[in-house]
């Protein structure tokens, strides 16, 4: 034991004192800082230039609504700042009205296409004839926009406002009903989401708080993210030295000084320690932030000791079989082709986890998280999301993990054994299941 020992602190200070380790800690809070400033810097980035859009009115009745709300919008609404600094944030929708012409409207459709495609406009609408009768769901009570510019949906999301106000508007005129009075009858009641009423240490009533949705799904999503994120640098990196070792030969060197499962082991060991340290550069700098935005209360203090378990337990389990592929692969198209289902395996929790924020105490989130695989990331979820989850459940959790990871290591340390000095020819798997089962 001694000497695997030996063999961690050596991959330990190997993997940390390199310039790569140092660039890995850093660039992902530099990838997402430098996204957000370049987001906020081009906000404003846009194009101001004036959008022209046709409207083609078979009522007759809509039009000049359209047309005002677009005015008004063009003096209000697309300018930012006050005095010098005021300058224009958003482009002009200049509304110019079609008169219907002939009886074939595909043709004016289709002269209005033109039209697009030469870009004297930017877009056009059909307003049917039928749009004010609330009774007719046929073609002619639908309203139509016509773009070239599929991915711009400003104009489109901005039209159907003014557009459906106006609508309303005539059709309770029709029915001789005062639009206000139908406003205030429709206003929505407001609903708040909020926790759960307690009692203090006095026994008085504590009123509930406002739920805050976001942070009770980011919470969770942030450190499943991070999870995956150290898993990855902390046990790929073992496939990678473990297959450099044994092709330029230094495996018999090694092996010659330390027995093969103490050498795994040890490697194993040295990846924890490793993923601990990235994991912790990332708590801390995740900690400090929320603090000085005034955020505390958001960040899951009472989950570290649980993320540091989990993540421990995961990277010897994943780290055993990425070791278990190096060893017996000759070579890295070898090792990519082996290595896809079990990445497959790794990233899993990441396509039902929303199903488990929303319902973490179902007995479907329940069988998921025990699943051995998917027990790190998916339970820690569990946990974050309130009011958590009872304690059996992680307790289990970590038992079976743990139960799973000796299973895997010792198996990894046969293939290890087998594999590690194979040259020439790598393995399959019925091969590797032969190693384990029968050295």
């Amino acid at each position: 034991m001694r000497k695997a020992l030996v063999v961690a602190v050596r991959e330990y200070q190997a993997a940390v004192k390199t310039k790569a380790f140092i660039i890995s800690l850093l660039a992902l809070p530099l990838i997402w800082g430098g996204s957000i400033a370049v987001q906020l810097f081009m906000r404003d980035k846009v194009d101001t230039k004036d959008k022209h859009i046709a409207i083609l009115d078979y009522t007759g009745k809509l039009a000049d609504a359209i047309e005002q709300e677009a005015a008004k919008r063009s003096e209000l609404e697309i300018f930012r700042g006050e005095g010098p600094s005021r300058r224009q944030a958003a482009p002009r929708y200049v509304m110019e009205r079609v008169a219907p012409v002939g009886d074939d409207p595909d043709q004016m459709t289709y002269e209005l296409s033109q039209r697009v495609r030469r870009e004297e406009l930017m877009a056009f609408v059909v307003i049917g004839p039928a749009v004010l009768n609330a009774e007719d769901e046929g073609e002619q009570a639908g309203v139509s926009y016509y773009s070239n510019s599929p991915t711009y949906d400003d104009v489109y999301d901005w039209f159907r406002g003014p557009l459906n106000a106006r609508v309303h508007q005539l059709r309770f005129g029709a029915v001789n009903l005062d639009p206000k009075v139908v406003d205030l009858a429709m206003r929505r009641v407001p609903c708040r989401n909020l926790g759960l009423v307690d009692k203090d240490a006095l026994g008085q009533i504590v009123p509930a708080k406002e739920t805050n949705e976001l942070a009770s799904i980011f919470a969770p999503m942030g450190l499943m993210m991070l999870m995956l994120m150290v898993v990855m640098v902390g046990a790929t990196p073992l496939l990678q030295g473990v297959l450099e070792e044994k092709t330029n030969r230094i495996a018999e060197v090694l092996v010659g000084s330390v027995p093969p499962f103490q050498l795994m082991l040890g490697k194993l060991l040295g990846m924890v320690g490793v993923s601990l340290t990235i994991a912790t550069f990332y708590l801390v700098g995740g900690f400090v932030a929320v603090h000085q935005a005034g955020l505390g209360h958001l960040f899951p203090t009472k989950l570290v000791w649980w993320f540091v378990v989990f993540q421990s337990l995961a990277v010897l389990m994943y780290g055993s079989l990425f070791i278990a592929i190096g060893a017996a692969v000759t070579d890295q198209k070898e090792a990519q082709s082996m290595m896809t289902p079990l990445m497959v395996v790794v990233m899993s929790p990441m396509f039902v986890w929303m199903n488990v924020v929303r319902e973490p105490t179902s007995t479907l989130s329940l069988m998921l998280s025990l699943f051995p695989p998917a027990t790190p990331m998916l339970m820690l979820v569990r946990q974050a999301v309130p009011p958590g989850i009872p304690l059996w459940q992680p307790a289990l959790g970590i038992v079976l993990m743990v139960i799973t990871t000796l299973v895997l290591v010792l198996a990894a340390g046969r293939i290890f054994r087998v594999g590690f000095l194979m040259q020439g020819k790598g393995a399959r798997v019925g091969e590797m299941l032969r190693w384990v089962f029968h050295g």
